[in-house]
């Protein structure tokens, strides 16, 4: 998927892209690597500040994935890009054992309101 105009990339201090800039109307909402509003709309320093204090680290969290069924799988998530979010399911540890075979969730950017951050 092509980002919808306007979003601009913000970058943390070493290089490492952690989401988007948005304009909406005078002001602006950051939108994390996983195409997710994190508040706003604010100021640009503010829009800034949202995005580095939500950072990368939460991409390393347990997540879960809600199946079409209604039944839900515990996952992390492997890539996260504006081409898609792959999800390993990581039942018992499973994502992080090599050799495990873990089952993969290819999903659509921005994330669907499938993929929850554990415990949400």
């Amino acid at each position: 998927m092509a980002l919808p105009g306007g979003w601009i990339e913000h970058r943390r201090e070493d290089g490492e892209p952690i989401g988007w800039i948005v304009p909406d109307g005078g002001r602006f909402r950051p939108v994390d690597i996983l195409g997710r509003p994190v508040g706003g709309p604010v100021d640009w320093l503010e829009a800034e500040e949202a995005l580095e204090d939500r950072g990368l680290a939460f991409l390393a969290e347990r997540h879960v994935l809600r199946l079409p069924d209604g039944s839900e799988r515990p996952v992390r998530i492997s890539q996260a890009s504006p081409e898609g979010i792959v999800v390993v399911a990581d039942e018992y540890g499973a994502a992080s054992a090599v050799g495990a075979g873990a089952q993969t969730f290819r999903l659509t950017f921005p994330a669907p309101a499938e993929l929850l951050l554990h415990g949400c």
